[in-house]
């Protein structure tokens, strides 16, 4: 039988929301004198029994298991969001993909995507590379980025941007392209034959195992970068070749004696120790002779 309930039922702990729709019945139960009040009627099922045995059926509140499955909704997808291998890998290629569809700089000679070059730098470089472009008609671009994903090494990013800047040959003829990654401290040079020509094989090759990857690794990506344009525009001006660093020999001195020097240490400890012992055994017994005779 569906009947209201009156204020006086139910203890405030069950406290559910109302439900919809009420009825109302002209003969509502009288509330029990020693029951609790709340603060709304609600409306509730009892079952036909005798009025010495009726009870109102107190409803489980859906409250906590509501937040409950709502913490588990965000734990999962807190746990997928962490833990998804594929909106990690979106996340890291983004980067690269946006160097390359962004196209080669408009108003410098630089894209510091891994942001590890000065004000200072960039200046120096484009004031550098312009001024080899309007005398030479030879553009170099370099390019900076944390870590590559989509791509083996850098020598592979740096032919698609080539290619993906200056689709033909008649573009990309006196183009180079000069790529620094910084997390594998690798750097790679590629362009386009009439810049391979320009620059030569023995510049380019020097380039790559020396400055980027020696100054690179030491950090000094600002060094590293500056360096390689000035060696790349004496070997296009046909300048000697400044040359680059080299790597530094960190062996360091032993601090293990030879073979020699511990014998001749040995000898000589020998000597003071049976000199000690000397002493320890002489010296009291030639104080015990001498007290002895003088009685």
């Amino acid at each position: 039988m569906e009947t209201l309930l009156s204020s006086h039922s139910l203890s405030p702990l069950f406290n559910p929301k109302p439900s919809s729709p009420k009825t109302h019945f002209p003969l509502p139960l009288q509330p029990r004198p020693h029951s609790l009040s709340l603060t709304k009627p609600i409306t509730c099922s009892l079952k036909n029994q005798t009025p010495q045995s009726l009870k109102p059926f107190l409803p489980i509140p859906t409250s906590w298991v509501s937040h409950a499955q709502q913490g588990l909704a965000a734990l999962a997808l807190s746990l997928a969001l962490n833990f998804s291998p594929i909106l990690y890998t979106g996340n890291a290629l983004a980067s690269e993909f946006d160097v390359i569809n962004e196209g080669p700089p408009k108003d410098s000679y630089v894209v510091d995507d891994a942001g590890v070059l000065s004000r200072v730098t960039k200046t120096d470089l484009k004031q550098l590379l312009s001024d080899l472009e309007s005398r030479k008609n030879v553009k170099i671009n370099f390019i900076t980025v944390r870590k590559l994903t989509s791509k083996a090494d850098a020598f592979e990013f740096a032919d698609q941007i080539l290619e993906k800047w200056y689709p033909t040959v008649e573009e990309g003829n006196n183009k180079g392209i000069v790529v620094l990654v910084t997390s594998q401290k690798e750097g790679a040079v590629t362009g386009g034959p009439g810049f391979v020509q320009a620059v030569g094989e023995t510049v380019l090759d020097s380039t790559v195992s020396e400055n980027l990857p020696v100054l690179a690794t030491e950090e000094k990506y600002n060094e590293a970068v500056v360096s390689s344009a000035k060696r790349l525009v004496a070997a296009i001006d046909g300048l000697p070749d400044p040359g680059g660093p080299k790597f530094k020999d960190n062996k360091r001195e032993s601090n293990f004696k030879t073979r020699e020097e511990t014998e001749e240490k040995r000898g000589q400890f020998a000597l003071v120790v049976g000199g000690l012992l000397v002493i320890a055994f002489v010296v009291p017994m030639a104080q015990y002779y001498a007290y002895v005779s003088k009685k």
